[in-house]
């Protein structure tokens, strides 16, 4: 084995090894230790960053002169990863506005009184068309924040995992050699 193909492998290793942790955020809902800012919808069903796993399954590595490049194809995975400030769309009110119908008429309603039954269902699917109404009620242009959501990064972890990837190659690499010099 060469010096190169050491760094080859490392570098593939590592890259396999940090993608299989940043991976694993999904299910700790979490950056490592770091849990995530869950934001406080009604009718909210698991979390945010994992509803559709588009965002989980768009997160690509390539290795491009032992350098290791994380991307994804989402516009939204940065502002998640690093957090920020959007500005409200009329393409976005529309969205929000549909949200709201949608919330609001899976409401039940109760035939006798003509009024909305008072279910916990009803309670829980009003309170998320009020949300969507609130957000739809917003001015283009006003500034939304998104918590910051972190999938990738800089963390103690990660300079453990590469560190034990490195460790086990430079052994593996210094077995081979003692062999060699052996003979």
């Amino acid at each position: 084995m060469t010096i190169k193909d050491l760094e080859n492998n490392i570098t593939q290793d590592v890259a396999i090894e940090l993608h299989e942790a940043f991976d694993r955020n999904f299910e700790r809902r979490a950056f490592f230790d770091e849990a995530w800012i869950e934001p406080k919808l009604a009718n909210s069903r698991g979390s945010v960053m994992n509803r559709s796993g588009n965002l989980r399954r768009s997160i690509r590595y390539s290795v491009q002169a032992n350098q290791i490049l994380f991307s994804s194809s989402l516009p939204y995975a940065s502002i998640h990863n690093s957090g920020g400030e959007i500005e409200v769309t009329q393409k976005m009110k529309s969205f929000f506005w549909a949200m709201y119908y949608k919330a609001a008429g899976a409401i039940l309603f109760n035939v006798k009184s003509k009024g909305m039954a008072k279910t916990k269902k009803n309670v829980r699917l009003s309170k998320e068309a009020e949300q969507w109404k609130a957000l739809a009620l917003m001015k283009i242009g006003h500034k939304i924040k998104i918590e910051k959501r972190q999938i990738i990064g800089e963390h103690p972890q990660v300079t453990k995992i590469v560190k034990d990837v490195i460790d086990e190659h430079m052994q593996l690499f210094n077995q081979e050699y003692i062999k060699k010099f052996k003979r």
